[in-house]
């Protein structure tokens, strides 16, 4: 009776001891929970859940429910929340890297992208590093259009239009057109057509898709201008005070979040365009017309980016570009 007594005791420490190394991270994501983000990242961690035989469970947060957008990346740099996803062009501002992937019109599609990216990834890594966060895995948006609410044949036509800005690269082609740039996260935009304070913007076929945008909208224009990531990382004195075991858990199912999101966009490019189209939008390339004038701003906002992200932005552009 002692022995099994002792064994009962024993047994029961070991299960408090178990509860005690479980530990739970709160995931913010600003996008809906339908969107294919959002999705991959639910699966992400799911994948960290179970592979680490729930030492360590993630749970998401998405539509920016835990934290606003523009939140996320502070949160988990100081330890509010110990993963998160974010669009890494919105912070282009804190380091011009961060923008790599939002130089207007020096890839258009997902291969050369993906290219740029491969190059750019040490660079960025070394950038969040710097700020306290390490790199999980990220994953592109389709290409970039032009969504309005009136025919547009040139860019003159954007001039005082209610322009909605997420990133440095949205606000400088506000500026550049004469548009009227306005701050407006994604789970804010539909709020924002329906009461008037945004017109237009420029986005993903995904992002309409997801929040309606025909509702309020007429146009959506096929520029490719570029293809922004959302990128996943982990508070890093968290990320140290892993176990190895953990950490390869994460490496393991973010490498593969990467390549399931990737396949996903590519995917959901032709599905939310069409989806546009038949709920009464136009979808249409953008003319010879205005594809130059945007191009020619593009080559501005290109050299300016080059001028702020110094040695390391040329290098990753020459790399590219194989010069």
């Amino acid at each position: 009776m002692k022995l099994a007594n002792t064994l009962l005791a024993a047994t029961a420490l070991a299960g408090i001891g178990a509860a005690a190394q479980a530990e739970k991270w709160d995931m913010p994501m600003a996008y809906a929970a339908t969107n294919f983000h959002s999705e991959v990242g639910a699966t992400f961690a799911s994948c960290v859940t179970d592979g680490t035989g729930g030492e360590l469970e993630i749970v998401t947060h998405p539509s920016g429910s835990l934290f606003g957008g523009a939140e996320i990346k502070r949160a988990v740099m100081t330890g509010q929340a110990m993963i998160g996803e974010r669009l890494l062009s919105a912070h282009q501002n804190e380091n011009a890297l961060y923008g790599v992937d939002s130089i207007p019109f020096l890839v258009s599609s997902f291969d050369e992208h993906e290219k740029l990216w491969s190059i750019a990834l040490p660079y960025v890594e070394k950038a969040l590093e710097e700020d306290n966060l390490h790199y999980v895995y990220s994953v592109p948006w389709p290409p970039q259009g032009l969504y309005m609410n009136k025919e547009l044949t040139d860019i003159e036509g954007m001039k005082g239009v209610k322009f909605r800005s997420y990133s440095a690269a949205t606000a400088k082609m506000a500026e550049l057109t004469g548009a009227l740039p306005v701050q407006v996260e994604a789970a804010e935009l539909s709020q924002a057509l329906a009461t008037g304070v945004a017109e237009s913007f420029i986005s993903s076929g995904a992002t309409g898709y997801d929040r309606k945008v025909w509702e309020h909208l007429s146009h959506f224009y096929e520029v490719d201008a570029w293809l922004p990531r959302n990128a996943v990382f982990v508070n890093l004195d968290a990320w140290n005070d892993l176990s190895d075991e953990a950490k390869t858990v994460i490496t393991d199912c973010g490498a593969t979040a990467a390549a399931e999101g990737l396949q996903k966009s590519i995917d959901y490019t032709n599905f939310t365009l069409d989806e546009l189209k038949k709920n009464g939008m136009s979808v249409e390339r953008a003319s010879d017309h205005l594809m130059g004038q945007l191009q020619e701003m593009g080559e501005v906002m290109t050299a300016e980016w080059l001028e702020t992200a110094g040695d390391d932005g040329k290098a990753i552009v020459d790399a590219y570009k194989g010069e």
